[in-house]
């Protein structure tokens, strides 16, 4: 597909800065990408917002009423469907009049109408949120994140079907590694979760190298790292916790001193580089693995650059045929009855 056929639709009125910031990064996207963005929301305040822009001629504007709200139950999210700009941004992708759709909004609002809207894939039983982190040796992608918190065996094992697709057309990784997320590295380390599941990504058609612990998610040698959603939630919300600590006492450290603020001026470069590598934004938005379309779930405090890239990443995983080459690997797998 050529990116100026490519069709993105995205919740204007997801997250705590829409729909300014959202509407500011979907026309960046669709100048840098030339591709097509269907806004979706208040038809009325999208439409100030573009009036003048250079980019408004790719820019669809598709009116909806309500807005989710961020604490809004899931259930009753569904209830109100097209009603709302997150439920009519999910109908556009179910439809096929978009290739890929984007929220900031409620994830678990977004989980919900994504898994019962669109459905999942033919032999995946629960969908999954992929993050991806800065690590020592390039990106490396964990799921799940939070959309299962507790999981079957089997469940993480086909979290590593879906990862491994994921990583090899959007991260561009040929053979990603992928480890299994546990207390030691030893096979038999970790409950009864790990092990069930340790046998069975050992036959699954990927490349497992065994169990990984906390420290490999940064440090280690993996691309790809599988887990439930209750352990890789906590460990996504540390990760976040110690870079936000670590930057923030190096500013006040800085500030403490003339000598530190001489030394800090001298760093600046290298640290605004680490920032940048550590900036959730650069990633744009988290994957929502196993449904029968690019879906992908942005940061609450989601700005412009943060949705030009998660457009970005919905681009190519559209033109990678991501969803396809899930399903592919998921047929492959039937070989296996266990999986």
């Amino acid at each position: 597909m050529n990116a100026s056929d490519t069709r993105i639709a995205v919740d204007a009125m997801g997250g705590d800065r829409a729909p300014e910031e959202i509407v500011a990064g979907s026309l960046r996207a669709a100048e840098a990408l030339h591709c097509r963005i269907l806004l979706v929301g208040d038809s009325r305040r999208i439409g100030t917002l573009v009036a003048r822009h250079p980019a408004r001629g790719r820019i669809d504007v598709i009116d909806a009423g309500e807005t989710v709200a961020m604490d809004e139950a899931p259930a009753a999210a569904l209830r109100r469907g097209t009603a709302t700009s997150m439920g009519k941004t999910i109908e556009l992708l179910r439809d096929q009049t978009a290739d890929a759709a984007f929220s900031a909004g409620n994830s678990g609002a977004l989980l919900a109408l994504a898994t019962i809207r669109l459905r999942t894939v033919a032999g995946i039983a629960r969908p999954a949120i992929a993050t991806v982190w800065p690590a020592r040796k390039g990106p490396l992608l964990l799921l799940d994140a939070g959309a299962n918190v507790d999981c079957r065996p089997e469940w993480i094992a086909q979290f590593a079907i879906m990862g491994t697709a994921y990583a090899q057309g959007v991260l561009a990784i040929a053979r990603p590694k992928v480890g299994l997320l546990s207390i030691g590295e030893e096979e038999k380390k970790g409950n009864a979760l790990t092990e069930a599941a340790f046998a069975l990504l050992s036959r699954a058609p990927i490349r497992f190298v065994g169990n990984v612990e906390g420290r490999d998610l940064l440090l280690g040698d993996v691309d790809v790292v599988v887990c439930d959603g209750f352990v890789g939630n906590v460990a996504l919300k540390v990760a976040e916790g110690a870079a936000e600590y670590l930057f923030s006492s190096m500013r006040a450290l800085a500030m403490a001193s003339l000598r530190g603020k001489l030394g800090a001026a001298i760093l600046r470069p290298m640290m605004g580089a680490l920032r940048a590598k550590m900036d959730y934004r650069e990633y744009g938005g988290a994957p929502l693995l196993g449904v029968r379309g690019v879906c992908l779930i942005g940061h609450g405090r989601t700005d412009a650059l943060a949705v030009e890239n998660a457009c970005r990443t919905a681009a190519r995983a559209i033109g990678q045929d991501v969803v396809g080459a899930i399903g592919g690997m998921v047929a492959e797998s039937v070989a296996s009855p266990s999986l």
